[in-house]
């Protein structure tokens, strides 16, 4: 072969290569399209359904993850607090399992209670390394939920705390604990069917 021909050949898949790569880097890129604001009607119907659903009057909001919750009247913050939340631990005794969480969802306050009166439940005992009690009396402690207890369904309850410090941390059994001033100030101001959301 015509010692030329060798060379040219040695050359030219390189330049080819790169003539590709100036084509590819030099084509046209198609403009995107600029997203276009909806209608005003249609925005306009959109808050219409937005605040029909929105709450009415009093409802408390409750974040599990920052342990904060919220008491509002439409879009104004009435009460701002720092709450505990479930822990998410788990405790299995005697073939029973427990896992402390604070349910997320919607619901309500189903009733008020003034001083109320914990009945331990069987965790409770297990916890502290004790046995269940036979007689019923001696699941009850009076001043260990604070002034006030509100029922929100299935045995959860936003309630007191002797734990202040405690406070901000997800360390409960899945009840909602506040602060003494909180708690009565947030009891005071909710009626029953109060909707709590829980997330």
């Amino acid at each position: 072969m015509n010692r030329w021909v060798r060379i040219t050949l040695a050359i030219a898949p390189p330049i080819l290569v790169l003539s590709s790569f100036t084509a590819l880097v030099l084509s046209p890129v198609e403009p995107k399209e600029t997203p276009q604001a909806p209608p005003k009607k249609e925005v306009a119907r959109m808050e219409r359904k937005l605040a029909s659903i929105r709450p009415k009057g009093y409802y408390i909001l409750i974040d599990t993850a920052a342990n904060r919750l919220w008491l509002k009247r439409g879009e104004k913050i009435v009460l701002e607090a720092k709450c505990s939340t479930g822990s998410g631990r788990q405790l299995e005794c005697q073939g029973r399992r427990w896992t402390f969480e604070t349910p997320r969802g919607e619901f309500r306050i189903q009733a008020k209670i003034g001083n109320p009166i914990w009945r331990k439940p069987d965790w409770a005992f297990f916890e502290e390394g004790k046995t269940v009690p036979v007689n019923e009396n001696e699941r009850y402690e009076k001043n260990v939920l604070g002034e006030y207890a509100m029922a929100i369904g299935d045995g959860y309850f936003i309630h007191g705390t002797l734990y202040n410090r405690m406070l901000g941390r997800n360390v409960t059994h899945g009840c909602i604990r506040l602060g003494s001033p909180d708690l009565i100030k947030l009891a005071q101001l909710v009626p029953i069917g109060t909707k709590v959301y829980i997330f």
